[in-house]
């Protein structure tokens, strides 16, 4: 059996290494392919080298671009990719560029899609990731979902009969990571001259949180007014837009530094007082560390982290400063993201599929 991954950002590169690793142990032939919509080497190559899945396959360089064009520039890319390999099953993960396009490209080519973290729903349909989830969940032949959730949700959408409960491949890696750097300080401990377990670690992309200059002032504001320092890990991008609009970063208790490499954020967020974040991947990897997450965003996928009362959502500077003072919350041995096999499943579930 052959099975093409496609990539092109942070969070699905994690998402690929144990089931990179789970394809190899299952005998099948499996096909990288990096669209390169992340294509700092920070947010990209460290991964793959880091995470022990080694070079992609293919990759297609698509880099930066507004939607439309960096995901057309992805399909016209991907159809001779999946025309050379002629793969049993295309497997896209998330909810990214290159989740969509990979999909469209192999449903016309008549490929069949397996879709990896299906059933998210944001239901904020202002955001680029819930069009791109919905529009690939849709167009798939597999949904395999993280979460019980997500499998309602699919359900609710018509879609249960294409429906398989995995769990979730991030909690895989997660915990194998989370194991190997607990009795490590965090490299932002000496390097930035801070104690451990009296500062904040914070990340903000998204474009509604960046986009409007007042909006990325109002945020900023929020995190420089906070208690301890907070060490924002500033992506290009972000880093790019606060200088077009003329916002400074680096104020009040806010440190801004570049992005961390996978294993050093794990140890950053274990030796953290509390996250804050718009990123899907680490208010869920914050729940599964124990450490108290605020998520800057009016809605979350994640729904579970709420409920369970270790992530909370802020919108204003006063909603952040609120959600990262308010009390620990209490422990929970809920374990909604799986038990650390989802992969295994994953796997086992594309075989038995194509047989």
């Amino acid at each position: 059996m052959k099975i093409v991954s496609v990539v092109g950002a942070r969070p699905q590169f994690v998402k690929l290494a144990p089931v990179h690793k789970a394809i190899r142990a299952a005998g099948a032939d499996h096909v990288i392919v990096h669209t390169g919509q992340h294509y700092d080497p920070m947010l990209s190559d460290v991964f793959f080298d880091e995470l022990g899945i080694g070079a992609p396959d293919v990759h297609l360089g698509v880099g930066s671009g507004s939607h439309g064009v960096q995901t057309g520039a992805m399909l016209a890319a991907l159809d001779s990719v999946f025309d050379e390999h002629r793969p049993d099953w295309v497997l896209v993960y998330g909810d990214t560029n290159s989740t969509v396009a990979a999909a469209l490209s192999a449903v016309k080519m008549h490929i069949p899609v397996a879709h990896l973290e299906a059933g998210l729903r944001s239901f904020n349909r202002r955001m680029p990731e819930e069009h791109n989830r919905v529009m690939t969940d849709h167009a798939a032949d597999l949904l395999l979902a993280p979460t019980q959730v997500a499998v309602d949700h699919l359900a609710a959408e018509g879609l249960a009969h294409r429906t398989v409960l995995v769990g979730d491949v991030m909690t895989d890696v997660l915990f194998q990571v989370r194991d190997e750097v607990s009795d490590r300080p965090s490299v932002l401990v000496d390097e930035l001259d801070l104690t451990a377990g009296d500062y904040y670690l914070a990340t903000i992309h998204r474009a509604e949180n960046t986009d409007d200059p007042g909006r990325l002032d109002e945020v900023i504001d929020g995190l420089a007014g906070l208690d301890k320092p907070v060490v924002l890990l500033a992506h290009p991008r972000v880093v790019a837009r606060a200088a077009a609009h003329g916002v400074e970063l680096a104020r009040g208790s806010l440190i801004v530094r570049s992005p961390l490499a996978y294993a050093d954020l794990i140890a950053a967020a274990l030796s953290s007082a509390g996250i804050v974040t718009d990123s899907g991947g680490l208010q869920k990897e914050a729940f599964l560390l124990g450490v108290p997450c605020t998520t800057v965003r009016t809605e979350t996928e994640w729904i579970e982290t709420v409920e369970l009362g270790w992530n909370v959502l802020a919108n204003t500077a006063e909603e952040i400063s609120a959600g990262v003072s308010r009390p620990r919350p209490m422990a929970t041995d809920a374990a909604p993201y799986g038990d650390g096999h989802a992969a295994e499943r994953v796997v086992k579930t594309l075989l038995s599929a194509a047989g």
